[in-house]
């Protein structure tokens, strides 16, 4: 694992950085394999994120959208991160329908969403085998209990280890969330954190020994590259 912290000044430079390194991702990735995948993250935090990338020209029909983790809701419920995204992002540019790949949840439970995602992902990588495929680049998030994704500190579904998808649960309410195996197959895995209030998880987070199912960040420690993008805010403690 290649890992890289970088502390920004302010929200616009982390969000300045991080567009920068997705658009190198992006390039390197269609050059060799002639797409790009991505999962993104919900939030407020990525919102200027997908705002600025749907300023960019970019060659849109070699680029698909995946979502790292989704709220069991219909996608024009106002919780949605499909429909975040699409707002701020999808409906500005001329990506095909066929390269965005949302989280199923009109599905009959959370179960059968998880699964049916799953499968969607296996399709798109022609993958079957017991390796897990891997996205180009995967956006995080992090919570001030240092959940990231839906995997929330002492659930389920951190002991989850042989599926690409799983249900997460937050206060009882269902998420389908990828799962952390899966994310640490990514070739990039990029954590977008602002706000003071992030620092004790941080902290946590960064220190040599610390409990992962308390702190599911931790779990985070992917084959490929491995970015923390914080703001001042959050990464003061963080900086010698």
């Amino acid at each position: 694992m290649n890992k890289t912290v970088e502390v920004l000044p302010d929200q616009p430079a982390l969000v300045a950085r991080a567009l920068e390194l997705i658009l190198s991702k992006l390039e390197t990735a269609i050059e060799q394999r002639g797409r790009f995948s991505i999962a993104l993250s919900g939030g407020s935090t990525p919102k200027p994120l997908y705002e600025a990338i749907a300023n960019q020209k970019l060659p849109w029909d070699k680029i698909h959208i995946f979502w790292g983790d989704e709220r069991y809701v219909p996608p024009n419920h106002p919780d949605s991160n499909e429909l975040m995204t699409r707002r701020a992002w999808l409906d500005h540019v001329d990506i095909p329908a066929a390269n965005i790949h949302p989280v199923p949840t009109l599905e009959v439970n959370p179960e059968v969403a998880a699964a049916k995602y799953e499968q969607q992902l296996k399709e798109f990588f022609n993958s079957s085998g017991a390796e897990f495929p891997s996205l180009d680049v995967i956006l995080l998030g992090m919570g001030d209990d240092a959940h990231t994704a839906s995997l929330f500190p002492h659930t389920e579904a951190l002991k989850v280890r042989d599926r690409l998808v799983t249900v997460g649960n937050k206060d009882g309410n269902p998420r389908i969330s990828f799962t952390y195996p899966f994310i640490n197959a990514a070739n990039s895995v990029i954590f977008l954190v602002a706000g003071a209030n992030k620092r004790p998880a941080l902290a946590q987070v960064f220190a040599p020994v610390a409990d992962d199912f308390t702190y599911p960040s931790r779990l985070i420690q992917p084959q490929g590259e491995l970015w923390w993008l914080l703001d001042a805010a959050a990464g003061l403690e963080l900086q010698h």
